[in-house]
């Protein structure tokens, strides 16, 4: 299967998740609209994010998959399989203790989060926390077999699987939220059960799908075998990029934890208008740079350890052009057009003309640095597929203390808002010198002709940018019906699609030529 193939399999399915995850974000913002209680569900659903992001598809999938793919190019299938079963084992083990502890620790993981969140939606918040914590353990094991599965080519059922999440959460929204609010109970808290029904949705469909390709886990939870497999030298490989690689995701996270903390101090509602930006920041985000490393991450791993470093190289040029190509205009989007979108998605029920212009305001200042953002989920698998995790953890270290400094600097002035400009600064940051570490080692060789691709698609972007400009003053967005806003919308994104490939088509470049990779 062809790169591009997978890429767009999995920026299809993705995108499916995306539009669900939008309907779901959608569903909440007008069952619940925007207060305290809403701060304290986001902060208590970040708290298994942040620690899935940080063992799970984070610090676990950087040391896992380039250590599986090197082991199936050098050795083969079945020595592969073992690696497999022992990791597993001792992932599920680790597991156990990660979700009791959670469970007993959670106002603690709340005070580090957000303390300062009132009394009686810290307590809330602590309950909720509480019920989402398990939900970890599912997603840790989702991992694994996202990294098995996308090992052997099989993208779609890891691409897909977050779908069953949204879709657990719309139903706890639509059917759950009234029936707990007929029993007495605050309605917020079933959006936590939506979302640990959602988190064991998800790990049941790995097991047949493993299954089929022939590599589910085989996990025996006794001592002697978890002991066993403790000592496994894959899994000791493992364990041992999972060091740096565990402290370079921290650092991410740990700028995500600092800014929640902010943000919970700020006024409220806060913490929300930046939830509802993230996730319109995250659709382009995970359309492109997940996809994109998802696809890349294996594959450079297997050039690189069989030593075709011209094909290695060859991926990551490619890889960058997408990004530059699908990335600038939809940082036009959030720059031009941010109102118009956070209005048509999210202005309905309790949501206000206030919550539209706090959520746009921040959502602006992601489209400074989403060249920054999506393009570092394509450079850092250059130095994973390396088995050069340390490198990016140094980097991520400098561009956390920076981000902080741009927090002290821009906080008084833009206050919430300002967090999504200092992301945007560092994330630019970052993209920047992972590009100049990989070009001056010589792992990566850009191709001839960027400076023309580039010139055309900064002038196409310009042209797109004139017209969203246009759009999102040429009808007063908040005022107008739903159903208005939505057909507008529709119409305004035809018409940039147009304005932008046909510039790029009368410049001379036809997009069709990046899928020959």
């Amino acid at each position: 299967m062809s790169l591009i193939r997978s890429a767009s399999i999995v920026s299809l399915l993705t995108l499916a998740s995306r539009i669900t995850g939008l309907a779901r974000d959608l569903l909440m913002a007008a069952v619940f609209g925007v207060s305290g209680l809403t701060d304290a569900f986001n902060v208590a659903f970040r708290i298994p994010n942040l620690m899935r992001r940080l063992f799970a598809e984070g610090a676990f999938s950087q040391a896992f998959v380039p250590v599986l793919a090197s082991s199936k190019a050098r050795r083969g299938d079945a020595a592969t399989q073992v690696l497999i079963d022992a990791v597993a084992t001792v992932l599920v083990a680790a597991l156990i203790l990660v979700s009791i502890a959670g469970v007993i620790g959670a106002p603690v993981l709340m005070w580090v989060l957000a303390s300062g969140l009132k009394e009686s939606e810290f307590a809330a918040g602590v309950l909720m926390t509480r019920v989402m914590v398990p939900y970890i353990a599912c997603m840790s094991l989702v991992a694994l077999s996202a990294g098995v599965l996308n090992t052997w080519r099989h993208f779609a059922v890891p691409a897909a699987t977050p779908i069953l999440l949204n879709l657990s959460m719309i139903v706890a929204a639509w059917f759950g939220a009234p029936w707990f609010q007929r029993m007495g109970i605050e309605p917020i808290y079933v959006m936590a059960v939506g979302v640990m029904a959602g988190g064991v949705l998800q790990l049941a469909v790995q097991i047949p799908a493993l299954a089929h390709v022939g590599v589910l886990p085989r996990i025996r939870l006794g001592w002697r075998q978890v002991r066993a497999a403790w000592g496994d030298a894959g899994v000791q490989q493992v364990l041992k990029l999972m060091l740096p690689a565990l402290l370079g995701v921290g650092v991410a996270q740990l700028s995500l934890l600092i800014n929640t903390q902010i943000a919970s101090y700020l006024a409220v509602g806060s913490v929300t208008w930046l939830f509802y930006a993230d996730r319109l920041m995250e659709f382009p985000t995970a359309l492109l740079g997940v996809a994109l490393g998802v696809v890349l991450t294996p594959q450079l791993a297997g050039a690189y350890a069989s030593g075709d470093h011209v094909r290695y190289s060859k991926m990551l040029d490619w890889g960058l052009r997408l990004v530059l190509l699908l990335t600038l205009p939809c940082a036009a989007g959030l720059l031009m057009f941010a109102t118009p979108l956070v209005a048509t998605l999210f202005y309905y029920g309790r949501f206000s003309v206030h919550d539209v212009e706090r959520t746009a305001f921040a959502l602006v200042f992601y489209g400074v640095g989403l060249v920054g953002l999506v393009g570092v989920k394509v450079l850092a698998p250059g130095y994973y597929a390396k088995l050069d995790i340390r490198t990016p953890v140094r980097i991520a270290i400098v561009v956390l203390v920076v981000t902080q400094m741009f927090n002290a600097i821009f906080v008084p002035f833009l206050q919430h808002a300002a967090l999504t400009l200092s992301i945007s600064l560092g994330a630019l940051l970052n993209a920047g010198w992972l590009l100049r570490g990989l070009i001056r080692r010589g792992s990566y060789r850009p191709e001839k002709g960027w400076k023309a691709f580039g010139a055309k698609v900064i002038a196409a972007t310009l042209l797109l940018c004139l017209f969203l400009g246009w759009a999102a003053r040429a009808v007063n967005w908040v005022a107008l019906p739903g159903a208005q806003r939505a057909g507008f919308l529709v119409l305004a994104l035809l018409g940039a699609a147009l304005v932008y490939f046909g510039s790029l088509a009368a410049f001379g470049m036809r997009p069709r030529q990046l899928l020959r990779l």
